[in-house]
């Protein structure tokens, strides 16, 4: 099946460094988020049980928009950025370059903050400082 990339709800722009200083750039797009209209009927209690992201590289190779599955909008498009890590990095090897987006690791793609810093000490610990 192919899919259209829709309204563009995020894009990012990354660079390629190669080993002789030379570059371009490669543009990451995601679509929004669309239930999976594959699955209608499937569920009489739920008309759509799937969803569907659409996303896309443009440069280092093929720029066909690809789509990740997800129960819901939320699991689909956070499989999408996902997939566009694994698939960037697979790109940037084949083509012997480096990526960088702002010196980021993992060209900012990946959220994993550390959560109990952000929100303070658990319940019951009394606040220092």
């Amino acid at each position: 099946m192919t899919y259209e990339l829709g309204e563009v709800v995020a894009e990012r722009r990354i660079e390629t460094v190669a080993e002789d200083g030379g570059g371009m750039s490669v543009v990451v797009r995601i679509g929004k988020p669309q239930p999976d209209t594959l699955m209608d009927g499937v569920s009489p209690t739920k008309p759509h049980t799937d969803w569907y992201c659409p996303h896309q590289i443009v440069g280092l190779g093929g720029e066909s928009v690809q789509v990740s599955f997800g129960v819901d909008s939320l699991q689909a498009f956070l499989l999408s950025v996902y997939s566009l890590q694994l698939k960037l990095a697979e790109r940037a090897e084949a083509a012997s370059v480096r990526l960088d987006w702002l010196g980021m690791p993992d060209l900012g793609l990946k959220v994993d903050p550390e959560v109990h810093k952000l929100s303070g000490p658990p319940p019951g610990v009394p606040r220092t400082g």
